[in-house]
């Protein structure tokens, strides 16, 4: 692959470009999922490809090829140039890179069980016996379990002499029991929503996450769910477990955050952000306890934004993105960097694969943990609504406006579960609820989660993000209904 990479890349130079980069990437895949009791897929998938990223005459090029011939890497390399040189007779201005150093390095994220040398038998059994266990409880209408696993790596090199190779594997595993009753569907999903929970592992994830011990839980919840009180409404105190604090942090941190939507080159999918340039280190984003990060360091835990470089060749760092509540940062490429004035990227670019050019994508957007316990937490008041696993959600274009909906609520007196609660929403907006946060739970209740299938760009690249949260509490949240029933 090594060689590979370095004739593309001598390829693209002899025909006199500003810069270039290529990325030689094999994957491996395999997706297994089960509905009521029998497989609903059972699939797998490898690729080999590379792309060809060039800068000339000021402009981008890009051209991308499964022929890894001589004569289809040429063609690619070729083509990738002739892109920019026509790009260049419609540029307002020449693209300009921060400067970056060169590496030379190999890097494999950490692995303990190859998920691909466990059969697929086994991994289907453990599944169909999840989805038996679920439809014990006679409540249940249907039970869907699913595993999900892939291998990637990749070869970088650069004109600045870089040579990066990369080998990451991440699993995935979860499960939803669904209860219909009159025109009425409630559902349960374990670990979290969004088939689970995923992360930069093998197969020690799905033993660590002991799905088959959570079903008849999880099982006898969903079912519960119809006789539950409806959620009331009104201004009232909202705890948030630590999946759903994930999403928020996703939709209302990690998006708004990402450097190319403020200057509108992406703007087509999801729209841009409320960040405009002037709010940096000039607005209060949260209380002060809010502190977030973004963070692809293998340090930070093994999320799927994990890794050693990015798609630029930009070594992995933690970035403050807000600090004791002030927004102090973005999500940079070294393009973007450049353009606003900053001396170095922070590494965030990234492509879902060889045939796709490289965007700002969040990494391991994360919110830290606070001071408190998880019992000061929920007893901090008298009465709050505390939300578990996201069920809906929905933001505006600018990543201001939200309303989320939650599977399951309760009703917390002094400290206490009481009541449970169907069909909970929340809604604000982004700064107001930040700023409302009044307690974040410690490093115990810390979890790295994992979203797989953040969308971005036009084709549309899904990539995997991570999202560090504990339960947290917030004053005076809207809370409603927004279900029927």
């Amino acid at each position: 692959m090594k060689q590979l990479a370095l004739e593309a890349l001598d390829s693209a130079l002899r025909s006199g470009v500003g810069y270039a980069d290529v990325r030689v990437i094999e994957s491996r895949d395999r997706e297994l999922a089960t509905k009521n009791g029998k497989p609903s897929q059972v699939s797998s998938a490898e690729s080999a490809g590379l792309g060809i990223r060039v800068l000339a005459d000021g402009c981008w090029g890009f051209a991308a090829t499964d022929d890894l011939t001589k004569s289809g890497v040429e063609s690619a390399a070729a083509l990738a140039v002739d892109i920019a040189r026509a790009g260049g007779l419609a540029k307002k201005q020449d693209v300009v890179l921060a400067p970056e150093d060169k590496y030379q390095i190999t890097w494999v994220a950490p692995c303990r069980i190859d998920p691909f040398s466990v059969t697929v038998e086994e991994q289907l059994s453990m599944l169909l016996a999840i989805d038996e266990e679920l439809r014990r409880n006679p409540g249940v209408t249907l039970a869907q379990t699913s595993m999900v696993f892939q291998r990637v790596r990749q070869v970088f090199v650069s004109s600045l002499g870089s040579v990066i190779d990369q080998t990451r594997t991440s699993s995935g595993a979860g499960f939803e029991a669904y209860s219909f009753r009159g025109d009425e569907i409630q559902r349960r999903s374990y670990p979290s929503s969004l088939g689970g929970q995923h992360q930069l592992k093998g197969y020690e994830l799905v033993q660590e996450l002991a799905l088959l011990q959570q079903a008849p839980r999880v099982a006898e919840e969903a079912v519960a769910l119809h006789s539950a009180a409806k959620c009331p409404e009104g201004c009232l105190d909202l705890i948030v477990d630590g999946s759903q604090l994930a999403l928020q942090v996703h939709e209302s941190i990690g998006h708004p955050i990402e450097l190319d939507r403020v200057l509108g080159s992406e703007a087509n999918y999801a729209g841009m952000s409320f960040l405009t340039l002037d709010k940096l280190n000039n607005l209060r984003y949260g209380s002060e306890i809010v502190n977030a990060v973004c963070d692809a360091r293998p340090e930070h835990g093994p999320g799927l934004g994990t890794f050693a470089f990015d798609d630029e060749g930009v070594p992995a760092q933690s970035t403050d993105i807000i600090r004791a509540g002030e927004f102090v940062g973005y999500m940079t490429s070294r393009e973007t960097a450049a353009a606003i004035g900053q001396t170095r990227s922070n590494g965030t670019m990234r492509a879902t694969g060889w045939s796709r050019l490289p965007l700002i994508r969040m990494t391991n957007v994360s919110l830290e943990p606070g001071e408190q316990t998880l019992e000061e937490v929920f007893g901090g008041v008298g009465s709050a609504i505390y939300m578990e696993t996201n069920r809906s959600w929905s933001i505006d274009d600018k990543r201001y406006n939200f309303q989320f909906g939650c599977e399951i609520g309760w009703e917390i007196k002094d400290g206490r579960r009481t009541r449970m609660l169907k069909n909970p929403t929340y809604s604000g907006i982004t700064t107001e609820f930040w700023n409302s946060c009044a307690a974040i739970a410690n490093r115990d209740h810390w979890v790295l989660w994992g979203v797989p299938n953040c969308g971005k760009g036009q084709p549309e690249q899904a990539i995997g993000t991570g999202h560090g949260a504990s339960p947290a509490r917030f004053h005076n949240i809207k809370i409603g209904a927004a279900y029927a029933g």
